[in-house]
């Protein structure tokens, strides 16, 4: 039994920045990976905060940043929790230039700020467009600093509940292929998002929302599930990310006959409108005919066809100083020079705006138990997640989760739950059901491959719960997740290896893909509106007299159960959200 006061689960910059906050306590890091391969690696683009240092900008306040989220969440967002944001995020960026992060510089020293979508004004800072990296190597180097101990190359199987009270963790040493027990006084789960249940995605293959589905078998509703943000810009073939920095810079969006089509959808924003509302125009212009169509015979594993990015005119020097990893990627992963070329991209799923309910230091409605991060749902991005929020999200709410977790410790009495024998007992059990869990799966000899299973999956929620929603589509959707939860029962592993067996990982990870899958389906089938990146098409609206709420899914046998929460609203009453 492996014993710590606290536990994070997810090393990323959400998971990190916990641990920095906590530091100098008895507080671990399980992570899938090395740390400095988490997701957060890959965000591109920039971190917002309202510094006014773009002189178009000067007169940026938190209260702006404020607005401009709200009104991109299409007035879904909680107003106090998006007012926390914005307001901590001045410090959470100096402190992480106080600690080593290279940001982009003007040319008097300050941080450079440039454009995001939905945004009044030019606040997102960056590093070139390497900002994820910078950041999750700042934080990475702190928490070394500060003794981080760290559990690297391990994945969490089940949160262990004792007497009301998160109490431990079960886990699996990947090198080993052992199921271990974690007793600890809280628990801070920072997992990432679900894209991976996508054909198509810009994350990682990590990103299957491991976290998520566990804290809902253990009981924690989860929110808003039904939001999955599109990103509009990703390398057509790869769904590789094309950070939105490059439309911030001032790149253009041409569809087959030349034109900047974005006139059609966002006359003032143009290329600039929040991301819900360029995914779907490109994905209309492409279901219309006006976007490229791959050549006959090609090998193009992300299917349908694409529009261009047009970078050409910001030139070869403005390119290689703020877009050098977008002329990479484009050129040894598309054969595409965006210095003489305009790129060839499609929208794909990016983010996921729901997760995790917690308030607004990530607490959830299960006590000992914290979420940050893109698992977590607080809910600061609404229907809808502005570029540049998510980096700022982590390093805000990992912060508060962190503290928070902190002062519920120090709350308990002097032996806590983690020393109490019933919580011992409680983690003993609950490693060696899930070791007769194990046991069974290997020894599995049913008709059904998993992997297979997982690609139907994923090309069902692209191609029926995407985009673009119906009843129709969305009903069959969930007729189909239940036949692929009921042929799970029926698996078989190629590989029956204990030390290493992603084959195993991948089967146990499935299980909860599956459920998350059937939460977001059902949501959206529920939710008869449009709202930010919920589009149904038969009910094309907002619908605020019926469906300005949240939406909690909580897990029974039978499949979830819905029930609804009001949206905290300070002082911004919604409104028509024009662009």
């Amino acid at each position: 039994m492996i014993r710590h006061r606290y536990l994070i689960v997810g090393g990323g910059l959400a998971g990190l920045r916990a641990a920095v906050e906590l530091a100098g306590q008895d507080v671990a890091v399980l992570a899938r990976v090395q740390p400095l391969r988490s997701h957060s690696v890959a965000a591109a683009g920039g971190i917002n905060a309202a510094l006014g240092n773009n002189p178009d900008g000067a007169d940026d306040t938190p209260e702006k940043h404020a607005f401009d989220t709200i009104k991109g969440s299409d007035y879904l967002a909680d107003q106090d929790a998006v007012e926390i944001m914005a307001r901590e995020a001045i410090d959470r960026v100096i402190e992480a230039e106080h600690w080593g992060c290279p940001f982009s510089r003007f040319p008097d020293g300050r941080i450079a700020q440039r454009p995001f979508g939905g945004a009044g004004f030019p606040r997102t800072c960056y590093a070139a467009d390497r900002t994820g990296h910078a950041l999750l190597h700042t934080l990475y180097e702190q928490a070394v600093r500060r003794g981080l101990h760290a559990y690297e190359e391990w994945v969490a199987l089940e949160l262990v509940v004792a007497e009301g009270r998160a109490c431990g963790l079960v886990a699996m040493n990947l090198l080993t292929g052992q199921v271990e027990g974690f007793v600890a006084q809280a628990v801070i789960f920072a997992t990432g998002g679900a894209g991976r249940m996508y054909l198509r995605s810009s994350n990682a293959l990590l990103n299957t929302g491991s976290g998520m589905a566990i804290a809902y078998r253990a009981g924690v509703p989860l929110k808003d599930m039904e939001f999955i943000q599109f990103h509009p810009t990703t390398l057509y073939g790869s769904n590789i990310l094309i950070t939105e920095g490059a439309r911030g810079e001032g790149g253009y969006l041409l569809n087959n006959k030349g034109q900047r089509f974005m006139e059609r959808y966002a006359a003032k924003a143009m290329e600039l409108a929040p991301r819900d509302i360029v995914a779907r125009a490109i994905q209309t212009e492409i279901d219309e005919g006006r976007g490229f169509q791959p050549p006959p015979g090609a090998q193009v594993g992300s299917g349908g066809g694409y529009v261009h990015l047009d970078l050409r005119h910001l030139g070869e020097a403005k390119i290689n100083e703020r877009l050098p990893k977008v002329r990479e990627i484009s050129v040894h992963i598309a054969g595409v020079d965006p210095v003489y070329e305009p790129i060839p991209i499609q929208p794909a799923q990016h983010y996921t705006m729901g997760g995790i309910d917690t308030d607004n230091d990530g607490a959830t409605q299960l006590p000992g138990f914290f979420a940050a991060g893109e698992a977590a749902c607080v809910s600061v991005h609404g229907a809808n997640r502005l570029g540049g929020n998510s980096l700022l999200d982590t390093i805000v709410f990992g912060r508060r989760a962190g503290a928070a977790a902190r002062r519920y410790v120090e709350g308990l009495e002097p032996a806590g739950p983690a020393g109490q024998e019933g919580a011992v007992a409680q983690v003993e059990a609950a490693v060696r059901s899930m070791q007769e869990k194990i046991a069974k799966l290997l020894r599995a000899d049913g008709p059904e491959d998993p992997a297979a299973l997982r690609d139907r999956l994923r090309s069902l929620m692209s191609e029926q719960v995407g985009i673009f929603r119906e009843r129709e589509p969305l009903e069959q959707a969930v007729a189909a997740i239940a036949d692929f939860k009921e042929r799970y029962r029926h698996i078989h592993l190629r590989h029956r290896g204990t030390r290493y067996n992603l084959d195993l990982y991948q089967a146990v990870e499935l299980e909860g893909m599956l459920d998350l899958a059937e939460v977001i389906a059902r949501g959206a089938l529920l939710r008869e509106e449009s709202r930010g990146s919920q589009y149904r098409r038969d009910f094309p609206q907002r619908d605020d007299a019926n469906w300005l709420k949240h939406t909690l899914a909580y897990h029974t046998a039978e499949g979830p159960r819905f029930a609804f929460k009001p949206v905290t609203i300070t002082r911004y009453e919604p409104q028509e959200r024009r662009y």
